[in-house]
């Protein structure tokens, strides 16, 4: 009897899940089920070179429609997956049907966190936001971004390239705090200073109202701004919802071991929804970013075919605002220390932050190839002398 392998969410993780399945040699029936219209496309252009006007929708499709054919893979388009019948092992649609499967891969993402005044409020995920608002950046003189995130900056750049004046409202102390620390945040704040970018920091939104034409935002330092539209990007919770209700396990996000099986031995999870056990952190860990939605599906098809595989690919992510462009790996929780190596004030340097003096993460902005040993000192664990890291003279290689 045939196997019958179903994947719900058709993002790049859902069908990289299938294109890992058939070059593994998985002969069986693959579904992918996702609720948009559009074939399964990677989601970081949207607020980088898509939203900037620079690339068609075309360029950043995981496969072309051929492919699917060739592969035998059936993509089910605008559709719903509504429940997981685990004890019948059917996974129901709200077209009225279902579909059988031997093993299910969870891919269904994240969504954005929204404002509690959303009515009229932009949000950035899908290939329709990203439409949006670079009709509007044509039309609009004014935009508020509340959030002060990667998505939030990006789109922010694209806006102020475009021509548009931005204020960006953030409740925190500096843009990307959480994610960088105190000591690298800066960078982002005052780059986005250099290009014109009014920024309201430690300060939250307390209502949202229309006002004519555009949109008055009131702050809670009693502030009120005029814009012609406001974006919002205060981060994504994942969507867990089918996960819940069909009783698997779930804690910020659908909770895996390090093959990506979750609490049913049969049904995995891969990407942004993914809760999995990082073997080379010692701690499950759910990262929102295209890498892991690039590299964790191989690993779960490997699971649902029998092979013993794990994910310990270290964070990564990317970042292109005006003329910065930036790579990071790892995580900072932890560090007791930043070294910077490198020219900082004119954004061409990498950081590197420290416990112990191990490296725990890097980031190199606008100094490229330095990923490897970037990683090699991060998985090497051993303590580096802080000066020779500082020291541009002293190849990375040398250190690790």
């Amino acid at each position: 009897m045939t196997s019958s392998f179903v994947i719900i969410g058709a993002g790049l993780a859902g069908a990289k899940a299938a294109e890992a399945l058939r070059d593994k040699g998985f002969d069986g029936k693959i579904t992918i089920v996702g609720d948009e219209r559009h074939l399964p496309y990677e989601r970081p252009p949207l607020s980088k070179d898509y939203l900037a006007g620079n690339t068609d929708a075309e360029s950043f499709q995981v496969h072309d429609a051929a492919w699917y054919a060739e592969k035998n893979v059936e993509l089910r388009q605008g559709v719903k997956a509504t429940a997981i019948a685990r004890d019948e092992k059917q996974v129901r649609l709200d077209d009225g049907t279902s579909l059988g499967y031997d093993k299910l891969l969870l891919a269904t993402g994240a969504s954005p966190r929204v404002l509690p005044d959303t009515a009229g409020i932009h949000y950035l995920r899908r290939i329709e936001d990203s439409d949006r608002l670079r009709e509007l950046f044509g039309t609009a003189a004014k935009l508020v971004v509340v959030g002060g995130g990667w998505i939030g900056l990006e789109a922010t750049a694209a806006a102020r390239q475009a021509g548009v004046e931005v204020t960006v409202v953030e409740a925190l102390e500096l843009p990307l705090i959480t994610a960088l620390g105190r000591q690298v945040a800066p960078v982002f704040a005052d780059l986005h200073r250099a290009h014109g970018v009014d920024l309201r920091l430690g300060v939250q939104v307390e209502h949202i109202s229309n006002g004519g034409q555009g949109k008055r935002i009131r702050l809670g330092d009693g502030s009120v701004l005029e814009a012609d539209a406001v974006l919002a990007g205060i981060g994504a919770k994942p969507n867990v919802e089918l996960a819940e209700a069909a009783g698997l396990r779930v804690d910020n996000g659908v909770v895996t071991d390090a093959s990506l099986r979750t609490s049913d031995p049969d049904i995995f999870a891969a990407g942004d929804v993914a809760n999995a056990y990082h073997p080379f952190l010692g701690k499950h860990l759910r990262v929102e970013h295209w890498a892991n939605a690039l590299n964790q599906p191989a690993v779960a098809a490997g699971g649902m075919l029998g092979q013993e595989e794990s994910y310990d690919e270290l964070p990564y992510f990317f970042t292109d605002q005006y003329d910065l462009g930036m790579e990071y790996l790892g995580t900072i929780e932890g560090h007791d220390r930043v070294v910077f190596r490198g020219d900082v004030a004119g954004r061409e340097f990498i950081a590197f932050w420290l416990k112990e003096n191990r490296v725990l993460a890097g980031m190199n902005v606008n100094v490229w190839d330095v990923t490897d040993p970037i990683k090699a000192l991060i998985r090497s664990g051993k303590a580096v002398d802080p000066e020779r890291l500082a020291d541009p003279g002293v190849p990375l290689e040398d250190l690790a």
